[in-house]
């Protein structure tokens, strides 16, 4: 047998071991429903009822999100009923509701999003990470009906002109979903965008939201999740921020009850196992899950490959590295610091790592690991495409002129002052702690889609030329200072001297020596 073909039919027949089949049904096509608070649940639903072998029943909410149609595939039930368990699966829309049944011995386990487990902080554990959305949802600007739309600072102008006239703009979203959440995310990171500014328009889904968008001309900026993006895109709408460009802020897990934990930790052991043991066995075929998109949501290939490869799922052995390498606690971090500057929680949690245990899937984990390095003796290349670990985003290596040149995002909220020593390019110890938790700020976006172009200012005092040599000396340092820092993202520096003064504000006042941080996208 040809080692390609000796090769695939290894990974096959780990597949078929593991999961004893191939992964069957299950709706990935679904959109993330999300429906406004008070809107209820679904009874809960389960293909194993009547199985004689089933000795327990675990009880799950979550909603039609794609990610979780696992937990509703019949495959993924019979297989759980090998072990003994039955899965019922109900959806509540409501978030707050879904974490108070979890915490009310309700339901014995959850799946949700990381922000919303930590708003509403039920009484139980992350013991499985499902999915990230790298794509699948976005924030969009109607350029359809203002085409001067074409970045975070256009919509600044249009706002400001709006408001002289007494008019309001519109921001429409799903409530209560990752929508919002990235709502909150460009209201938290970019200066040149505020919700106060918007009235904001919350409804059931993205097919609504995408339908608001084309019918009221008020609504100048819309989150959707795909396959509207796509939709919206073809009719000349301009993605300003996607999860694609924030690949980590949008993670979902799985969360057992306390008092499940306590009282049949074998079953959550079970329940792990078997989910993974499915996740990773689809790794064979990634177009598996496109097909099915396109099977079973009735979409044509082209809507099916955009909600597939907006959604990457987490294999066992990725969960297992997020938590034990501490990349879980930083997203922990990150998010809840999101939701402190949104005014969404008082402060981050004190012990992330009390939010999480990774003792469940150590065993899945480590089999699976085991099986790709014995696929790496035959064929490195496709143990390599078996490692989603590895195959993450690489750096877009633009050129300067090449940053310099793309569309503007909007311009990044700096958090304190990158201050200079009087009349030089030397930063002073505030500078340099700002810049500090600035690289904490970029790192947070992907270097394949977004470049920096760090813009220096000065106030109008002295001679042009001097002031713009100035202000590029200032620009340089900034950027090295991050480079510095790791950061793989593509840089461009930019003295503009005092030919940009902030609106409003003397020329000469201090307050336009000031360093800005625009973000652009590449590859567009």
């Amino acid at each position: 047998m040809p080692k390609q073909q000796k090769s695939e039919a290894l990974v096959l027949g780990i597949a078929i071991l593991l999961t004893g089949g191939i992964l069957a049904g299950g709706g990935w096509w679904a959109q993330r429903a999300g429906l406004l608070p008070g809107s209820g649940s679904g009874g809960f639903t389960t293909t194993q009822a009547n199985n004689p072998n089933i000795n327990l029943t675990l009880k799950a909410l979550g909603d039609t999100f794609s990610g979780y149609s696992t937990l509703r595939s019949e495959a993924f039930q019979a297989s759980l009923a090998e072990r003994g368990i039955g899965l019922a699966y109900g959806d509540e829309f409501n978030q707050q509701a879904r974490a108070q049944a979890l915490s009310e011995g309700k339901v014995d386990l959850m799946v949700t999003t990381l922000d919303q487990y930590l708003v509403y902080q039920p009484a139980g554990r992350i013991v499985a990470l499902v999915d990230r959305t790298v794509g699948a949802d976005a924030v969009l600007l109607n350029t359809q009906t203002y085409p001067q739309l074409q970045s975070l600072l256009d919509l600044e102008t249009l706002v400001a002109a709006e408001q002289a006239q007494g008019r309001r703009l519109k921001i429409v979203y799903a409530g209560d979903t990752p929508s919002e959440f990235l709502a909150i995310v460009l209201d938290t990171k970019f200066d040149n965008f505020n919700l106060a500014d918007f009235e904001i328009e919350k409804v059931a889904d993205a097919s609504i939201a995408w339908e608001r968008m084309q019918s009221d001309r008020q609504v100048a900026i819309a989150v959707l999740w795909e396959p509207f993006v796509t939709e919206a895109q073809q009719q000349g709408n301009t993605v300003v921020l996607s999860s694609a460009d924030a690949p980590r802020s949008i993670v979902d897990v799985a969360v057992a009850s306390d008092r499940l934990l306590a009282s049949n930790p074998e079953a959550v052991k079970s329940f792990v196992e078997t989910y993974y043991r499915r996740i990773d066995a689809s790794l064979q075929d990634r177009e598996l899950l496109t097909r099915q998109i396109a099977q079973d949501g009735d979409l044509d290939p082209e809507a099916a490959q955009a909600v597939s490869a907006g959604i990457q799922f987490f294999t066992s052995v990725e969960a297992q590295d997020w938590m034990q390498s501490g990349t879980l606690d930083k997203r922990i971090g990150a998010i809840a610091s999101i939701l402190v500057l949104a005014g969404r929680l008082p402060a981050p949690p004190a012990d992330p790592q009390a939010l999480y245990t990774a003792e469940y899937l150590t065993a899945v984990a480590q089999q699976t690991a085991g099986l790709v390095e014995l696929i790496a003796q035959d064929n490195p290349e496709l143990a390599e495409r078996l490692r989603p670990a590895a195959n993450t985003a690489q750096a877009a290596n633009a050129s300067p002129e090449q940053v310099q040149q793309a569309p503007d995002i909007g311009n990044l909220t700096v958090q304190g002052e990158v201050q200079f020593q009087t009349g030089s390019a030397q930063l002073t110890t505030t500078g340099v702690q700002t810049l500090d938790r600035l690289a904490a700020e970029i790192s947070e976006f992907s270097p394949a889609n977004v470049g920096i172009k760090v813009q220096g200012h000065t106030s109008r005092t002295g001679s042009a030329d001097l002031n713009q040599r100035l202000s590029q000396q200032r620009a340089q340092v900034v950027v090295d200072y991050l480079k510095n820092k790791q950061l793989q993202h593509s840089f461009f520096a930019e003295g503009l001297g005092f030919s940009q003064p902030l609106s409003g504000v003397d020329p000469a006042a201090a307050a336009n020596q000031r360093t800005v941080i625009r973000l652009v996208r590449l590859n567009s």
